[in-house]
């Protein structure tokens, strides 16, 4: 019986102890202390972020590699021509030739380059070839203005910031 008072009153001992608090503030830091706390982390002050995790805007990203309006205004604005490839995580979209009803004898390939995860004006890069149709039913590269070029990009921006304003209201 007497064991048993001896353990329960040690036991209330070192349980009473472990409310008490020390103050450690009153020490000095020891040079190496300092220079970590002044350091800060390797992976800055949000820590490591995997997966995303991020604070940023996330309406504009939704699990592709690439801005979501842009890759969805793209896809709207080349959409009448056969799409060969379409990688959403490489921002890479390539159209197969497409011969217009109303320009027999000519056809036009696009490759289209979402380069950012943000809406951007230069965000999209656009390549544009053409072949012409010789006399001998051969087709032929032909040069393409930058312009053409230009004037898809434009459209596709446009499309892109519809589709934020449609979708965020801002």
């Amino acid at each position: 019986m007497r064991k048993t008072y001896l353990i329960a009153l040690c036991t209330l001992l070192v349980a009473g102890c472990s409310g008490i608090e020390t103050d450690s503030s009153n020490y000095p830091k020891s040079a190496e202390d300092e220079r970590f706390e002044r350091q800060g982390k390797l992976t800055g002050e949000g820590g490591l972020k995997i997966f995303g995790g991020g604070e940023e805007d996330k309406a504009s990203n939704s699990g592709i590699g690439v801005n979501s309006f842009l890759w969805r205004a793209t896809l709207d604005t080349i959409g009448f021509m056969p799409i060969q490839t379409a990688d959403p995580f490489g921002g890479v979209i390539t159209t197969d030739w497409y011969e217009d009803p109303a320009a027999k004898g000519e056809k036009l390939k696009i490759n289209a380059l979402i380069m950012d995860d943000r809406l951007r004006s230069d965000g999209v890069r656009i390549t544009l070839f053409k072949q012409k149709l010789d006399e001998g039913n051969i087709w032929r590269d032909e040069t393409v203005s930058k312009e053409s070029a230009r004037k898809i990009e434009d459209a596709i921006l446009t499309r892109a910031r519809e589709l934020r304003v449609k979708q965020t209201g801002r």
